[in-house]
């Protein structure tokens, strides 16, 4: 099976449904030690580690920068980590409906978080809603965040 599959290919997607699913989402963007703890975190909650990659779109709007990697890079370097089992390359989301929809698909076990995640509440009613649950299995590393590892090259500059 091959470990990046686009959005629209999620119906056509079989995976033994006796594996505890694991589904995580993000940009992984400059990928870091706080992505690989993360990651490895997750995939101890179950047995076959998804992950949503967001879109080159989502971070133009979302984070207001521009990807450092494309989405398709960035699926690369995740599918190359053992810990990942698939990883899913999706549009840009301009609603939680849409995210509720990738959930309601993948019917995943557990959908593991950070401590912290902005949109905590949301994933929670989500998951709820295919009988799975919730997990937070780290905290931020506020020092491994892409966006303070993009101030402290700027800073090297000065």
């Amino acid at each position: 099976m091959n470990k990046i599959i686009s959005y629209n290919k999620i119906n056509s997607l079989s995976i033994d449904r006796k594996k505890r699913l694991v589904l995580v989402g993000g940009c992984f963007d400059l990928f870091h030690f706080g992505h690989l703890q993360f990651l490895k975190r997750a995939k101890k909650a179950g047995d076959f580690l998804i992950v949503a990659l967001e879109s080159d779109e989502f971070i133009k709007k979302k984070k207001k920068r521009y990807p450092f990697h494309e989405q398709k890079e960035r699926a690369e370097i995740l599918a190359s980590l053992s810990m990942v089992d698939l990883v899913v390359l999706l549009p840009y989301f301009s609603s939680k409906i849409y995210y509720e929809q990738l959930v309601k698909k993948l019917k995943p076990d557990i959908l593991a978080v950070s401590q912290g995640d902005p949109q905590f509440e949301n994933k929670k009613e989500q998951i709820k809603k295919v009988g799975g649950k919730i997990r937070i299995v780290n905290s931020i590393i506020k020092k491994f965040s892409s966006s303070n590892i993009i101030e402290r090259l700027k800073n090297l500059k000065k």
